[in-house]
């Protein structure tokens, strides 16, 4: 059902996998990279990349090319790639004024997505003339810290949430290495920075994670006010909003055109359902049930002897029942793909990743569907 790997007790800002699932980057709410490598059933650490002088705050592994590309409080951005064993750094020219908060490749893996503090995302890409990583920068009309960025399948369009509690849809293409790109159901203008769609769920939540699609119809976004959302392009942008009893959701990914799965200060991974025919978001079902003990299993003398021994009737427990125990801060596909994942992975402040098999839970939870 799940697989858990403990790091100790830092939390974990970020982690990333690469393509076969066999070495795991992450970060541990410091200024360095950890890569880890599988070895039977548990990571061990192989290197430890330190270019970073403060807290590195995005990191994603190309399944593809197998490079490595962190961004951090330092106001940098470095490309890692595996030469003679060890990691080399390659800094990006991002040329910006305050913290880099998120990094995102493309699907292509010829460019990628750092959102920042300065109110602005850099597209990054490798310029073959100088032989290094230079940027362009989508500015208008973001008014705040951009927090998190995702990837049209397109390799195109790119939707970013921020602090002013709007998630837009821009274009990121860059005509010195790609072709143009044909016209979709988000729009057919795309010059580089055009803004294609902007969102607001009428709340007053920063947007901590957001999502595209496997399609690329559709773009959800999770919020501080407790609230997820899907803005459905092919019906004309149509907004649904769900806000239910759950605490405010941190990660998010799709896991199929129709479903997603979403966690936070819950500590317990959800999956909701997109249904287009009523336009509506719902919650399927939690993916970390505790075992709870049988009813009628506790007898009165043992009730009476918690009560003598510990003051309480064991009724009541600080102890969290899942097995994350505290915020959870990230969500990704482990394995699969978000058109049809078999596994994802959860990390968060209580220094844990987690592993959920969707396969298994599937067959296991009653309501539950994912395909």
């Amino acid at each position: 059902m799940a697989e858990k790997h403990n790091f100790g007790i830092t939390p974990v800002t970020c982690h990333a996998v690469n393509g076969d699932r066999t070495g795991l980057a992450m970060s541990l709410n410091d200024h360095e990279v950890k890569i880890y490598k599988k070895s039977g059933a548990k990571w061990q650490e192989t290197h430890s990349l330190g270019e970073h002088g403060q807290r590195v705050t995005g990191i994603d592994w190309a399944s593809k090319s197998n490079r490595i590309v962190t961004c951090g409080a330092d106001r940098n951005a470095y490309v890692w790639t595996l030469e003679g064993g060890n990691w080399k750094p390659h800094l990006v020219i991002l040329r910006i004024n305050r913290a880099a908060t998120c990094v995102k490749w493309s699907p292509e893996e010829n460019k990628f997505a750092v959102g920042s503090s300065a109110r602005l995302i850099s597209i990054s890409y490798y310029e073959d003339e100088h032989k290094w990583w230079v940027s362009k920068h989508i500015r208008k009309p973001i008014r705040s810290t951009i927090t998190c960025i995702d990837w049209h399948p397109n390799n195109t369009l790119i939707a970013a949430g921020s602090t002013d509690f709007k998630t837009r849809v821009f274009s990121g293409y860059v005509k010195e290495i790609e072709s143009k790109p044909s016209s979709n159901t988000w729009g057919s203008k795309m010059t580089f920075a055009n803004l294609m769609a902007e969102f607001s769920n009428g709340g007053g939540g920063w947007v901590h994670s957001v999502s595209f699609s496997p399609s690329g119809e559709k773009v959800a976004w999770v919020g501080h006010d407790s609230s997820v959302s899907v803005a459905d392009s092919s019906m004309e942008n149509k907004l649904s909003v769900i806000k239910d009893n759950f605490l405010p959701f941190m990660g998010l990914t799709w896991v199929t055109e129709n479903s997603m799965v979403a966690a936070g200060f819950d500590c317990n991974p959800m999956v909701l359902c997109y249904d287009r025919a009523k336009g509506a978001v719902s919650l399927v079902s939690k993916l970390d049930i505790p075992q709870e003990k049988a009813a009628g299993t506790v007898s009165a003398m043992s009730h009476f002897r918690n009560m003598d021994k510990k003051a309480s009737s064991g009724e009541k427990s600080a102890e969290l029942k899942t097995q994350h125990q505290n915020t959870i801060t990230q969500v990704s596909v482990f394995e699969g793909t978000k058109e049809k994942c078999k596994r994802v992975s959860t990390s968060g402040v209580d220094g844990s990743l987690i592993v959920w098999d969707l396969v298994s839970l599937e067959k296991s939870i009653q309501g539950l569907k994912i395909a």
